[in-house]
């Protein structure tokens, strides 16, 4: 384990049921700061539930969530993104109409105090524009800034929404199956730019796509019927004779 300050995110005895269904089940988690840590597991793992505890999406039946020593718990979704833990995907293309260059400087609003000037002078919020383009280089769609947001393909919309959520200037930042639905090219696209993103700051993912966990990942936590089946990195959790006989028959072993 490492030592306490070199955790930015812990939970203890983390658990949730639904109406008598247990589907986390006192987990325990440590993310270490700057690092990439996997969460995976078989279909009905918990995965997504742990991972919408953790986004205050559901509150938890017991258990804490602790995030650079505080206890976020009982915090709602918008007080912790406050804090720089932000879940991608949580601001999606939401303006499918404006440009993909106009999504993300609304997402820098939020450095003008909080508040979504969508009434203000096109002169004042293109003050945002240098610091827009910036984020759309970093996620490769600088080409796209001009196009309709809802007019990008899958893959690239992904990335759009990558560069909202870094838009947030998170601390750390949660991915929600970043690949999911993607075919090889996107894929490949997608692992690059969050080995970027990370560079600088804590990533936790949830990922169906092994390969992406085994290049990308420092540590990976394996859920099985809500509980941790197994920790470490991917040579240690891949020989796991428990996670693999977690995964058998479900197409990932």
């Amino acid at each position: 384990m490492a030592p306490s300050d070199d955790v930015i995110l812990r939970t203890s005895g983390l658990r949730k049921e639904f109406k008598g269904f247990v589907a986390v089940d006192g987990v325990d988690l440590a993310v270490r700061r700057g690092s990439v840590h996997a969460l995976i597991g078989p279909n009905g793992a918990g995965k997504t539930t742990c991972f919408n505890l953790l986004t205050k999406f559901l509150k938890p039946t017991a258990g804490t969530i602790t995030y650079n020593s505080r206890d976020i718990t009982g915090m709602r979704p918008a007080e912790i993104a406050r804090l720089g833990l932000v879940r991608s995907f949580q601001i999606s293309a939401v303006f499918p109409h404006l440009t993909v260059l106009e999504n993300v400087r609304v997402a820098l609003q939020r450095r003008r105090g909080g508040s979504y000037d969508f009434w203000r002078s096109e002169r004042v919020l293109a003050r945002l524009d240098d610091d827009a383009t910036d984020l759309l280089e970093a996620v490769g769609l600088a080409a796209y800034r001009n196009g309709t947001a809802g007019e990008l393909p899958y893959g690239r919309k992904r990335a759009l929404e990558i560069a909202t959520t870094l838009a947030l200037g998170p601390e750390m930042m949660l991915l929600d199956e970043p690949t999911a639905g993607m075919g090889a090219e996107d894929v490949e696209r997608t692992a690059q730019l969050i080995r970027r993103v990370s560079a600088d700051r804590t990533v936790l993912m949830v990922e169906h796509n092994l390969s992406v966990v085994s290049t990308l990942s420092d540590r990976i936590t394996v859920l099985a019927r809500g509980q941790v089946l197994a920790e470490g990195d991917y040579d240690t959790v891949s020989a796991d004779p428990r996670v693999l006989e977690a995964y058998i028959g479900t197409g990932h072993a």
